[in-house]
């Protein structure tokens, strides 16, 4: 069966909403990972405040220009229900700047935060029963450069505007298919 790849881009004013512990579970995503062969991605296996994974999350860095000085960062969260046969959606959070960790856990993702009053301590997350990786990979990228955890290496490639990142855009998308979805056909 052909792959399927679906790009959306998403904007809300719920981005601009920022809570005291969004960078803990942030870091925890870095953190708490175990790294696999290849070097510029990582499996996350559990989260502080959740535990271990029902899913299948991958976090990493893919190159977009020439020289590889422009680094986007990603989370890819495989389907979880046949990730061979279903949809590959690649998840443009608006802004433009907004970290795809919105879409994770305040979106489409497969995790909630619990909304409860912030006292003090580190934030649970809960399980989203609408997430559309119920039903298909999602790929949640931190764009453009600069956004999020995505960097650049020089001054100079940090520039952005929107013919440049819509390249890089599709440059991510062939890299990460080649990367997260080698047997996946096309």
């Amino acid at each position: 069966m052909a792959s399927r790849v679906i790009l959306l881009h998403h904007c809300s004013s719920t981005f601009f909403i920022f809570f005291k512990w969004v960078p803990v579970v942030i870091c925890g995503l870095l953190l708490s990972s175990t790294c696999s062969a290849c070097s510029s991605a990582s499996y996350v296996e559990s989260l502080p405040g959740f535990g271990p994974l029902p899913f299948k999350l991958e976090t990493g860095y893919v190159g977009v220009d020439e020289k590889d000085e422009v680094q986007l960062f990603y989370y890819f969260v495989e389907s979880e229900r046949n990730p061979l046969e279903d949809p590959l959606v690649l998840w443009l959070t608006g802004g433009p700047g907004c970290s795809g960790i919105s879409g994770l856990v305040y979106e489409i993702g497969p995790l909630r935060f619990n909304k409860i009053k912030y006292n003090g301590t580190l934030p649970s997350l809960t399980i989203n029963p609408f997430s559309w990786t119920k039903v298909s990979s999602v790929i949640f990228i931190d764009a453009p450069v600069g956004t999020g955890f995505s960097y650049s290496k020089t001054w100079e490639s940090s520039w952005t505007g929107d013919r440049l990142h819509a390249h890089q855009c599709y440059t991510f998308l062939r890299k990460v298919m080649q990367l997260l979805l080698p047997n996946r056909g096309e």
